[in-house]
């Protein structure tokens, strides 16, 4: 497959990463594989790519079915991890670390505000979270843009409101690296849980080190190849689902060392 690949600089590079597209329209491609950065912010460029026959491609789920339906925009796929879902065995892992019986604050810090992934994430997290052990209260939710010097400072900020805070969930691995740096410089370390999503590289390299306690990975490296051999066969004239869940898998310190973990091959 030839394929030309860009990318913003950053998570909240919105109007650049448009540019980048209109730029690959000039490119003439048969399909466009695109992780947008909000529900929004691609549409000019998604509707010119369908006007020339494009084949438009929703990587990671971020483009709002009810948005694109209304701009009479029809994607080919989308393809992605469930993000509620994510969330959700996030919630699972702290309870099973916790107990079921356990009670006290928790603290969520969301992605960007507005952004769907992050908003499902945050979602499957408190509803499971309420569901297994209603003792574990969330007592504050706040966006940390996916940014990790924000996420510290909320970290820190609700450290001292809350001292007996017991678990910390962010929407992604940047943000929880960020809140990891501001429990242990409280010298909560042991005290509080942390959980991140996507299982980046960092991210495992913390939890190696026994300071970030897990990550729920969304192996990207799977979700992509699978995106492009979906493409083909879409191209192929054959059958494709519209929607297609890659599976996520809670990264923790045992399973790393262990190594015994079929999925981990997709951890990059």
């Amino acid at each position: 497959v030839k394929y030309f690949q860009q990318a913003a600089e950053s998570d909240q590079a919105a109007e650049p990463q448009l540019n980048l597209c209109n730029t690959m329209l000039e490119r003439k491609p048969v399909a466009m594989i695109t992780a947008a950065i909000n529900s929004t912010n691609l549409l000019p460029c998604l509707k010119a790519a369908q006007d020339a026959g494009i084949k438009v491609v929703d990587l990671d789920g971020n483009l709002d079915p009810a948005v694109l339906d209304k701009e009479g925009i029809k994607i080919t796929f989308r393809i992605g991890s469930d993000n509620v879902a994510a969330g959700g065995q996030g919630a699972e892992y702290l309870v099973s670390k916790l107990g079921k019986d356990a009670k006290g604050p928790v603290l969520v810090i969301e992605g960007l505000s507005g952004n769907i992934t992050g908003q499902k994430r945050a979602k499957g997290f408190a509803d499971k979270l309420k569901e297994l052990a209603p003792g574990l209260e969330i007592v504050a939710s706040l966006p940390g843009d996916w940014d990790r010097g924000k996420a510290a400072s909320i970290a820190t900020d609700t450290l001292t409101a809350h001292p007996d805070l017991v678990a910390i969930f962010c929407a992604n691995d940047t943000m929880a690296l960020g809140a990891v740096e501001s429990v242990y410089a409280a010298g909560k370390g042991e005290q509080v849980t942390i959980l991140g999503v996507d299982g980046n590289s960092d991210a495992v390299k913390s939890i190696k080190e026994g300071r970030l306690n897990a990550s729920v990975a969304q192996l990207p490296y799977l979700v992509g190849k699978q995106a492009v051999e979906n493409v083909k066969k879409a191209l192929a004239g054959e059958k494709v689902e519209e929607s297609i869940a890659v599976p996520t898998l809670v990264l923790t310190k045992e399973m790393l060392d262990a190594r015994k973990e079929p999925m981990l091959q997709y951890v990059k």
